[in-house]
């Protein structure tokens, strides 16, 4: 056994455990698993700091399986995520793991699914249980008593979790735990609000720290492409044509956008769906599946729609909206390239986001290469190649099977056999072009040169562009502020899937202040207004300066109503 896993077997795994990781094929643990499997198997509470792609499901997911008491028909582990994809995830890993543990049984406990079936796994006496903060805290209200046999708690994605806005969500849960439990928290980042939870709930924490942000991203090919922000329809259908793809996810920044750009591939002929928060649970899971099983070859999905998400067949990542920072850059493309794997990661910049590639360049590592928008010539290649290769696969047998039907209709159409191949491929690719001449009509894109970038970004900074608030002020009345009060704006708004609960745990974490501090929120469609105090406003908002909102930039400003 010792020889067969290599480094695993020195971590004093349980043997049920090391034998299900063999089934799966590991031999050698990655950094964090190296670094933090020792540290939670000695009972240590832990602060891990890694990005995504790392293996850390695995750095907590095995040696809390290890310390589990299979006999003990109550929950003894919670880990919580920020979304249900992860969820998922995370519950299928473990599953994994546990195979050749009986008696073990794990449960996912996540929104938008019915309360039903995971209330009848609670009761048949799960031991791993994986949620989603909020419908635990559902769970919680039915049943206060049902973490209290918990004695392990791994928060995973820390971070992500009080972006979305669970802070309260996150110590009503640890106020139904015993105070004696273990504690691992896992964040990408440590900002100041991550460092308060663990001043406040852990106990004497061994840090460790994954220092390299490129490890995710090094197997991966990246590349570029300058565009016009009009011009990316006509772009991704032009970079499909000549991208040489098994499955590949499409990000974009807003659920209509998936609707729209799915909408736009499938009129193509392109097996594609779309992936979003509004969608019910079970249609989420049912195009993960469909993309697993080779029903669907493209995903168009937000952010954090596809947390979690990892399907083997994925070898491309196409970034159709730029991510607002690079830890979001890092978590896309982290959706290829996984377990060994090579993949490829495409990023369309228009010219205002020359400066945001520049920082991902700088907090990777790693240039990414510029591209030229393929051209007619290309795009034809790519077509009659792929009408090659389709072909190719039917000639072995061809004459044997269609050769007595290809005279039948040579006959009856008075034709020889080369007329009636050229009829039949005419038929075969009705609609498409494969002439040069009509392939460069219908390919109209003026590729964007680096010149012309630098020229409209120095227009922007200029002001040539958008205001800041990019939208007429919104003009319906407002109610009289309360003494002492002054309403700030951030340009977060309904569009950008923000939610009240959002900005204020964002407030409460990061800002430093009561709750009973910060008054009304208002969510308009494309800003909203927040009531805060007039005293010391402007150091609140120097502490909010940095903070990021579902992903997004805060930049609270004072709102000036005149």
């Amino acid at each position: 056994m010792t020889q067969e896993i290599g480094g695993f077997a020195a971590l004093e795994l349980n043997p049920h455990v090391l034998a299900a990781i063999k089934a799966v094929g590991y031999e050698e643990p990655s950094p964090i698993q190296a670094q933090s499997i020792p540290v939670i198997m000695a009972g240590h509470d832990m602060i891990g700091q890694a990005q995504t792609g790392t293996g850390k499901t695995a750095a907590f997911a095995l040696p809390l399986l290890s310390r589990l008491d299979p006999a003990r028909r109550e929950p003894q582990v919670l880990i919580l995520v920020p979304t249900r994809e992860l969820a998922l995830q995370v519950a299928t890993a473990c599953e994994t793991y546990s195979t050749e543990m009986p008696g073990v049984k794990v449960v996912a406990l996540y929104g938008g699914a019915p309360m039903g079936p995971q209330l009848r796994s609670l009761r048949l006496g799960a031991q791993v249980l994986v949620a989603t903060p909020g419908r635990l805290c559902d769970h919680l209200r039915r049943d206060e008593n049902l973490l209290s046999t918990v004695e392990r708690l791994v928060l995973d994605e820390a971070d992500e979790m009080l972006k979305l806005g669970f802070m309260d969500d996150l110590e009503f849960i640890f106020e139904a735990m015993p105070a004696s439990r273990q504690t691992v928290l896992f964040s990408a980042t440590l900002p100041p609000s991550i460092r308060a939870i663990a001043e406040r709930h852990l106990k004497e924490p061994k840090h460790i720290r994954i220092a390299s942000k490129t490890q995710t991203v090094a197997r991966i090919e990246q590349a570029h492409l300058m565009v016009h922000a009009d011009q990316k329809p006509a772009s991704v259908l032009r970079l499909l044509e000549v991208e040489n793809f098994d499955a590949l996810i499409a990000f974009v920044r807003t659920k209509q956008a998936t609707l729209d750009i799915a909408e736009l591939l499938e009129r193509q002929g392109y097996r594609v769906s779309a992936l979003n928060g509004d969608m019910p649970q079970a249609q989420r899971e049912k195009v993960i599946e469909s993309l697993k099983d080779g029903s669907l070859d493209i995903v168009v999905a937000t952010d954090v729609a596809a947390r979690g998400l990892d399907v083997a067949r994925i070898t491309h990542v196409l970034n159709i909206d730029m991510p607002y920072d690079p830890e979001s850059y890092v978590h896309r493309i982290g959706r290829t390239g996984r377990a060994g794997r090579e993949g490829r990661a495409l990023l369309l910049v228009t010219p205002r986001e020359r400066r945001m590639l520049q920082v991902i360049e700088r907090v990777t590592g790693q240039k990414v290469g510029e591209i030229r928008l393929p051209d007619a010539e290309a795009v034809l290649e790519a077509r009659i190649s792929r009408l090659a290769d389709s072909l190719g696969a039917l000639l072995a047998d061809s004459e044997n099977t269609r050769g007595a039907l290809r005279d039948e209709l040579c006959e009856r159409l008075q034709c020889d056999a080369p007329t009636l191949a050229a009829a039949l491929l005419a038929k075969l690719t009705a609609g498409r072009a494969l002439d040069i001449e009509t392939v460069r009509r219908e390919q109209p894109l003026t590729p964007v040169s680096r010149e012309r970038s630098e020229r409209s970004s120095d227009r922007e900074r200029q002001g040539g562009g958008r205001s800041e608030r990019g939208e007429p002020r919104d003009r319906r009345p407002m109610a009289p502020l309360p003494e002492g009060r002054v309403r700030c704006r951030t340009a977060l708004g309904a569009r950008d899937g923000i939610a009240a609960k959002n900005l204020l745990g964002a407030i409460l974490n990061e800002g430093g202040v009561d709750r009973e501090a910060i008054g009304r929120i208002q969510i308009r469609e494309s800003f909203s207004l927040i009531e805060l105090p007039e005293e010391g406003l402007e150091g609140l908002l120097n502490r909010l300066k940095d903070t990021r909102v579902g992903g997004k930039p805060l930049r609270l400003r004072r709102y000036r109503e005149d």
